[in-house]
């Protein structure tokens, strides 16, 4: 059985992407992680006030081993995503990609294109 891989979007307030799953809070991200694939994630770092953050979420893949693809960092923090990305820099295996940054608009049309055909042809 082939299992597909699922592109996940950690953050608390902004719209989720066409293509990809919404995870609200770092449990829900976690969860997500430890149950599928992930081909892509994309993790802000601020989830709400006294909540734990994206570093509690990238601790989590660096702890379990379980790591995706692709990892983006999109917050608006800049100490958060230095943090982020240094764990994740240090630990990822060499064939996972790593950006400091958001996902490019040419990666969120092509993973909604994507996902839009996929639709569907599950019609036909």
């Amino acid at each position: 059985m082939i299992r597909t891989m699922v592109h996940v979007y950690l953050d608390d307030y902004r719209p989720c992407p066409s293509g990809f799953v919404l995870a609200r809070n770092s449990e829900e991200c976690k969860l997500l992680i430890d149950g599928e694939p992930i081909g892509v994630l994309s993790l802000d770092y601020d989830l709400g006030w006294g909540e734990p953050t994206g570093l509690d979420v990238a601790r989590h893949i660096v702890e379990h081993g379980r790591y995706p693809r692709e990892i983006y960092l999109h917050t608006s923090s800049l100490s958060g995503k230095m943090q982020m990305y240094q764990l994740l820099y240090l630990h990822a295996p060499e064939d996972v990609i790593i950006h400091n940054g958001p996902m490019p608009q040419e990666v969120l049309s092509n993973i909604g294109n994507r996902t839009s055909i996929n639709q569907s042809n599950k019609g036909d």
